[in-house]
């Protein structure tokens, strides 16, 4: 098992990670009748199309000895409505200034974020606009 939800009441639920314990709380953004205290269930979606990038961006990093720490994405999701749904995510990506790469380097890097399986997992009808602001590229860049 994965995970069990129990719904608390008042558009709120919280997830159980069975293997670790971890709870995430959800909350129905004010826009669809909710507090929006917490994470929606499409914010999770779009935060974990983020997560996931950066986790497999980080393997490749770690891979060719190169410290990611420090990198942060911006996820926006937007919404359509009837049916209600995710028509979009937009991610940029901020990767730390004092990372020196090659443009090879990036070209990896950025091929393993596009790698990520909830990006295989989004539906085709969610536009997805992914950015990456890198540091300028160091040329002939081989300390790696």
């Amino acid at each position: 098992m994965t995970s069990t939800v129990i719904y608390e009441g008042e558009l709120r639920t919280v997830a159980l990670h069975a293997a670790s314990g971890t709870t995430i709380e959800t909350d129905a953004p004010v826009d669809n009748q909710g507090k929006g205290e917490s994470f929606s269930p499409t914010d999770l979606v779009a935060t974990a199309l983020g997560s996931c990038m950066l986790t497999i961006m980080g393997q490749k990093a770690r891979d060719l000895k190169i410290d990611l720490k420090g990198t942060r994405i911006e996820i926006q999701k937007l919404m359509k409505p009837e049916p209600r749904r995710i028509s979009g995510i937009s991610l940029t990506f901020h990767l730390p200034d004092q990372l020196k790469l090659s443009e090879k380097h990036i070209k990896i890097l950025q091929n393993a974020a596009d790698t990520c399986p909830v990006k295989y997992s989004i539906h085709p009808d969610i536009e997805l606009d992914i950015n990456y602001n890198w540091p300028t590229a160091v040329e002939n860049f081989s300390s790696y």
